[in-house]
């Protein structure tokens, strides 16, 4: 079933990480044959690492062209650079140094021994973040969505039970903030506490956003946000992309959903649209 959510549902995480490294493999590979340059925003946590897993080790793997692949982190837990906490550890491990990557193209956030403050090391991102953005606007059929930003073709989020997205909790400062691309994070509700975050509206200038949600104890959050909560109070409904949004989702974190989302049989299997 294709729905107007795009929501996908898979019976395990399992099925979960292999369709949506799957799915991603082919995003890049039809990106890279318009533009030849592709851009993917990475997330951490259990499934979003999973995934990164999952894209290194699929056969068709090799259908991308990794050395023109540009990556980015949606958030950072302000730790040191060798921290395997941090989800730039955790995606080197898991992907990138599996692959041909080019350095030049991975832009982690700062880390704690790198910069002196949450806050600075969000400077610091949001200004590589403009500085691509303008070197992009040199190249041939570029089309600027916003100026302070390079163009994202997926930008990948994990949900947690609370319903945040990247490092953007419900209520907190973080996703109130407007008018800026990256937020540094104090006292986040989970350790730890300090953390650097893209902006709700520089995720939202993502061609797509795609949601990838696993879990009985996610249900609620995913039940909520495709129910139209608003996003200060349920940040993972207030996450879009330009042209799709994907919730590639498994069934135990599908088993809230609003029963417009669910197919006429009710068994509640969404096929990939």
């Amino acid at each position: 079933m294709h729905s107007p959510n795009g929501v996908s549902i898979h019976p395990d995480v399992q099925a979960l990480t292999a369709a949506t490294a799957a799915r991603l493999i082919t995003k890049l590979v039809d990106v890279q044959s318009r533009r030849g340059v592709a851009t993917v925003v990475l997330t951490g946590g259990t499934v979003g690492i999973a995934v990164l897993d999952a894209v290194s080790t699929a056969p068709a793997r090799s259908a991308v062209d990794w050395s023109r692949v540009n990556f980015w982190w949606g958030d950072e837990r302000f730790l040191p650079a060798d921290s395997p906490d941090r989800n730039a550890a955790q995606a080197a491990d898991a992907l990138l140094s599996r692959l041909p990557v080019d350095p030049a193209r991975v832009h982690p956030v700062p880390a704690a021994d790198e910069v002196s403050s949450a806050g600075e090391a969000a400077l610091a991102y949001a200004r590589a973040l403009a500085s691509e953005a303008a070197q992009e606007e040199l190249a041939p059929g570029f089309e600027s969505i916003d100026p302070r930003l390079p163009r994202f073709d997926v930008l990948l989020l994990g949900v947690g039970p609370d319903a945040h997205i990247a490092s953007l909790f419900p209520e907190m400062a973080g996703v109130r903030t407007t008018g800026e691309t990256v937020v540094a994070v104090s006292n986040a509700p989970k350790p730890p506490a300090e953390r650097v975050s893209l902006t709700m509206e520089a995720i939202n200038t993502a061609e797509e956003v795609w949601l990838t949600v696993a879990g009985e104890d996610k249900a609620g959050a995913v039940g909520l946000a495709l129910a139209g909560a608003g996003s200060v109070q349920v940040p993972a409904g207030g996450a879009h992309g330009r042209t799709k949004t994907r919730w590639l989702i498994d069934q135990a974190a599908a088993s809230q959903l609003p029963e417009r989302l669910l197919d006429p049989e009710g068994t509640g299997a969404a096929a990939a649209d």
